[in-house]
Parts: C-alpha cells; structure tokens; sequence
C-alpha cells in the first residue's frame, strides 16, 4: 500500500511497528518508540487544529472519517501504531460534573462507586450482557486497509476487574467477595467469556500488531482487593486473555494503575504479560521500575503525568531527557505517558516530551 501522504511534526520519523516489536522482546530498536493506551479526544482535535470527529457505530461515514483521524493523528505525533478500542456496550451507571481541564470536555464522567447495575443473581440473569455480534468488523478491515505503510494497530479493551467492580459498583462488589461470592465468580466468569471471545475474532484480523489490555488493579498504596483473591478469580481471566494473544504470535500489553508490587511476579509468571504500562512516580518511578523489572517485561510509558500536568514545558524536557537516560540502556522500553494523553496534560507539554524522544532516543 503507498504511503497517504500524512503530515508528522519530524517529517524524518515515519511508522516502523517493528521499533515496539523489538521492546516488546526486550530488545534494541534504532529509536525509542512512543507508546500510549490512548489519546482524549480534545487532544486529538488539538493536534490536529480541527473538531474531533466521535465514533458512531450507526453512522458508517461518520466512523470512518473517525477513524482516519485517529490514524492523521498517530503519524502527526510520530507513533508507529494506531489504538483501535473494542466497543462494547456494556450498559453501566455513571456520575457527571463539570470538566475544569485545560481543553474541557462537556462533562467528565466517572463510575459510581456506591451502586452498580447487577447487585444480584436476577439482575445478573436479566442484564444485557453484549458481544461480538455487537461489532461491526467493517471497523477493523477499514481500519487496517488505510494503515500507512509500516504502522500496525493495538486492540484495547476495558479489563476483567475493572468491568467487574463498575457493574457491581467498588462498594457492593467489596462486600459481595465475603457475602456473594458465587456471583463475583460468576461475574468473572461471564466477563472473561466475553472478553475472551472478543478477543480470539479481534487477534485474527489482518492489521493487528498488540493486544493492551486497560485493568486497573491499585491504588497509591496497594491492590484494590486482597492478593488471594485477585489470584482466585481476576488472574485466571487474564491468563486466558495473554494464552489468546501469545497464540496468534502478538504481545500481551497491561496497562494496570496502582501499588502491584504485591502481585507483579503473577502478573509476570502466570499471567504471562509482556509488557507492563501505567506508572507513577508516587508510587515507583520509571526508572526504578526498569530496573527492577526490565529483564522480564518490557516498561512502557511512566513519564508522570502529575508533572506533566504541573509543570513548565522546560521541567517536562529535562525530565524525559533523565528518563530515557535511565530507561533507554539495554532497549526494553518505550517513552510516553505515565498514564495516557489526557486533556489536562497542557499541549506543548505534552508534545515536549514527544520532541525530546525523538532528539535523544535514537541509539548508536
């Protein structure tokens, strides 16, 4: 396929997949690549200095157009790969307030914590519980037939603890653990049985470069839930998802937020990830991470975006020049954020970061 004739901010850097499969088997690429789970929309649109263009999976022109944004927006910023997100509906109860960021949205939303849509056994049986018959794989094939040349997609989707904990809510799923455990075993079951057949479909297209799968297991201090039980029924659903990947030749990539110190040799050993994303400097550094970890997975990401946030476009700059110095050593490692492009992250920091990896990350 020739190349569109896309516009990058370093007209040099054009999309080579084969830059993250090299971290991915902890090796050495000729640059450092970037790496994200995702870009907000009013990024995008900022970036691209025109509107965003929202998925409408009833409208196909509409999410076609979407989609090749997407993709103007991966090669402007010198990615060399294009996210491709698994909508799935599950059905949810969410919260509302104003958004105060730095390129606002209309609202920002967020899960309750108190209350969820399965609270028991008949709201389990009735629910609307979704699938692959759900998609329209005319999604993936337009996705991958207007891929420049060299770039390759990742398929994300929402995780199995995080689906389980917003349909049944933080607060009803911590107590159903002690009270209902044969409806939280029952919940995992269903969401990996989904997840897992979702993926097997989405692995199987042409295009696809990575599996990153967004689970978030922790916060500052610890696990959401006790180690034994995210052993007893979260890591038997990843697993299945890592055995799908590994069996199609593709990386299994978590982006998992929080304190895993407790549970990242599972993650490594019997899950089966290949690459762990979503850092903070809280909690570890980057660095420390590379260290401790970076001869068993690769590291992704980790430039933490409270500073990116905070800070002044020059901080940003010294900051990830220090973090490819500490992490680029022994390849294994892709620059980007500690979490994702969010629109709270000013621009120009944001694309200070990009600039100071594609000046500094080229290796010998």
């Amino acid at each position: 396929m020739p190349r569109p004739n896309y516009e990058c901010l370093w007209p040099e850097r054009t999309p080579d997949f084969s830059r993250l499969q090299a971290v991915f088997r902890r090796e050495t690429p000729d640059r450092v690549p970037f790496i994200e789970l995702f870009a907000d929309p009013e990024i995008i649109g900022a970036v691209l200095n025109e509107k965003y263009i929202p998925y409408n999976q009833q409208d196909r022109r509409q999410c076609q157009a979407g989609q090749l944004q997407r993709i103007r927006f991966c090669y402007k910023v010198g990615w060399d790969f294009v996210w491709l997100p698994v909508f799935l509906d599950f059905r949810q109860e969410q919260l509302a307030t104003a958004d105060t960021a730095g390129l606002p949205r209309s609202q920002r939303r967020w899960v309750d914590e108190s209350h969820g849509v399965i609270q028991t056994w008949e709201d389990f049986e009735r629910y609307p519980w979704p699938s692959w018959s759900s998609i329209n794989d005319a999604d993936f094939e337009f996705m991958a037939a207007n891929l420049p040349e060299g770039m390759k997609m990742t398929i994300t989707t929402g995780g199995v603890l995080e689906w389980v904990m917003w349909l049944m809510g933080f607060v009803p799923f911590s107590l159903a653990l002690y009270e209902q455990p044969d409806l939280v075993e029952a919940m995992f079951n269903r969401i990996g049985d989904i997840l897992s057949d979702v993926l097997e479909r989405a692995v199987s297209l042409p295009g696809v470069g990575a599996y990153f799968l967004g689970d978030d297991m922790g916060y500052k201090t610890g696990t959401f839930i006790k180690p034994a039980h995210l052993r007893q029924v979260v890591f038997p659903q990843q697993k299945r998802l890592a055995q799908i990947t590994h069996a199609h030749s593709l990386p299994f990539l978590l982006h998992a937020c929080g304190n895993l110190e407790t549970i990242m040799d599972d993650l490594i050993d019997e899950v089966g990830i290949d690459a762990r994303h979503s850092f903070e400097d809280s909690i570890m550094p980057v660095a420390e991470v590379k260290k401790r970890y970076g001869d068993r997975i690769a590291i992704l990401g980790g430039v933490d975006m409270h500073f990116l946030a905070t800070r002044t476009e020059e901080e940003v700059r010294v900051y990830t020049r220090k973090v490819l110095e500490d992490c680029m050593p022994g390849g294994g490692y892709a620059l980007g954020t500690g979490n994702s492009v969010a629109n709270y992250i000013p621009l120009t920091n944001y694309l200070a970061m990009l600039d100071e990896g594609h000046r500094m990350g080229k290796y010998a």
